[in-house]
């Protein structure tokens, strides 16, 4: 899976633990591998993909993106671009000298990159 998902690179991933379901084909099956382990799993798979995530957001710095503003949050707007979902996705930090309203789209510019946040100046 980790060589899966390295080759991969993909832009967003979620990852759970494996929960043993009613209903479903694989209940049948013993369910023998630990908890512990299956957490240890989810975590170094997140960990691989944060430093996936990073390189792929530090390539969209310089880069100009539609963004949805969403919201504003101790005195800074965020918004998402429009390839990104709510709440799940990366989100945007804006930097503006206006006001900007909840709900409009903005063009801003990347200006620096977190493994999940962008910071951005509208332009």
């Amino acid at each position: 899976m980790m060589t899966f998902v390295e080759n991969s690179r993909f832009d967003r991933l979620g990852v759970f633990n494996y929960s043993h379901e009613e209903n479903t084909h694989s209940h049948s099956m013993t369910d023998d591998v630990p908890a512990k382990v299956k957490q240890e799993r989810v975590d170094q798979l997140m960990e691989l993909q944060q430093g996936i995530s990073l390189e792929l957001n530090q390539a969209k710095i310089g880069k100009i993106f539609k963004v949805l503003v969403d919201r504003k949050e101790e005195g800074v707007f965020i918004g998402r671009t429009e390839f990104d979902s709510p709440e799940v996705d990366n989100e945007v930090i804006l930097k503006s000298n206006d006001y900007l309203r909840l709900g409009d789209f903005v063009t801003a510019k990347v200006t620096s990159a977190t493994e999940f946040d962008l910071m951005a100046e509208v332009i």
